[in-house]
């Protein structure tokens, strides 16, 4: 590759509150450093179609407040076939894109990395997700908002099951990371969390019932992390089933947890690692993710960030487990 000059931008994956602030941030760090700012549409699908538009100043004023991304998203099953990525270079080879910000989660920096390593591009990567699953850094985008969405809703619901003595067992997502449902049951004062990190060592379930009702505790809050085999409707079957004796009730927030205006944590973090981006090819970085870990800028490999996984602090657990008694 020559001298880079114009940086294409897209958001990748699943939404996350934050990537708008991102995206302002590439954008405007970029053009102060003397790049052009092409927005692509729709992540890889629009990279290969070829819907994008040259970004300036104006074309990010005011999106650091809204969740969502203005660039759109999608999945792209094309992308993930070397076919697929080869149009999406042939692409960037005729809008002349020399390097490329990608906005996005595990799948999306996986393309990231599959696609800069075929074609020796530079490729720097944003861990935008609520999931937190990415190893490399202290937090990912939109993660600390979800927290937040979550626990304003647990509030309520903790209302509701206060009065008619129920067990809710609370579902949100995380996918195979159990970071948002044991921080949300500390952060909302719930009486378990069962998270994919501790399936193979105890059955959860009747721990929890074995320790945390007593004949004086018959409401409670159960977070769950999601799963198609063993989620809030799973556990809450069992319960009827094992103790017949308490009232159960499902709640899956869902979609819910995705949406929603930014928290500064999430702004800041954003337009941190956005501005690292363009720090990141000015000094001729590739294939790397930007994080944050103690408060620092870090680069990390594509490669590690993908295929390490996040350590799970299972000190958590055991602070739970002594204030929910």
């Amino acid at each position: 590759m020559g001298i880079i000059k114009t940086i294409g931008i897209l958001t990748s994956g699943g939404d996350a509150p934050g990537m708008n602030a991102a995206i302002r941030s590439v954008t405007r760090s970029g053009i102060c450093n003397g790049f052009k700012i092409k927005g692509i549409y729709r992540g890889y699908e629009g990279l290969i179609k070829g819907e994008m538009k040259d970004f300036t100043t104006e074309d990010v004023s005011g999106i650091i407040t809204r969740g969502g991304t203005i660039l759109k998203t999608a999945r792209c099953a094309e992308f993930m076939t070397p076919e697929g990525r080869k149009k999406a270079f042939k692409t960037c080879q005729k809008e002349r894109i020399d390097a490329l910000v990608v906005i996005g989660g595990n799948g999306s920096l996986t393309g990231a990395r599959d696609f800069g390593m075929e074609f020796d591009f530079p490729v720097i990567g944003l861990p935008g997700t609520i999931d937190n699953d990415l190893y490399g850094t202290d937090s990912t985008i939109g993660y600390d908002t979800t927290m937040n969405t979550i626990m304003e809703c647990v509030d309520r619901i903790r209302d509701t099951a206060n009065s008619h003595e129920r067990i809710f067992f609370v579902e949100v997502m995380g996918r195979d990371a159990g970071f948002l449902a044991q921080n949300c049951a500390i952060a909302c004062g719930a009486e378990a969390a069962i998270v994919p990190e501790e399936t193979t060592n105890v059955d959860q379930l009747a721990q929890f019932m074995g320790r945390g009702i007593r004949k004086s505790k018959k409401s409670c809050i159960v977070i769950v992390s999601e799963s198609p085999k063993c989620g809030a409707l799973y556990y809450a079957d069992r319960v009827k089933k094992e103790f017949p004796g308490f009232d159960v009730r499902v709640s899956i927030l869902g979609h819910l947890q995705r949406g929603g205006s930014p928290s500064a944590h999430d702004r800041i973090l954003a337009s941190i690692t956005g501005a690292g981006a363009i720090e990141a090819i000015k000094q001729g970085q590739r294939n790397v993710m930007v994080g944050v870990r103690n408060n620092e800028v870090v680069y990390v490999p594509f490669s590690e960030c993908i295929r390490t996984d996040k350590r799970f602090d299972k000190r958590l657990i055991t602070v739970l487990d002594e204030l929910s008694i």
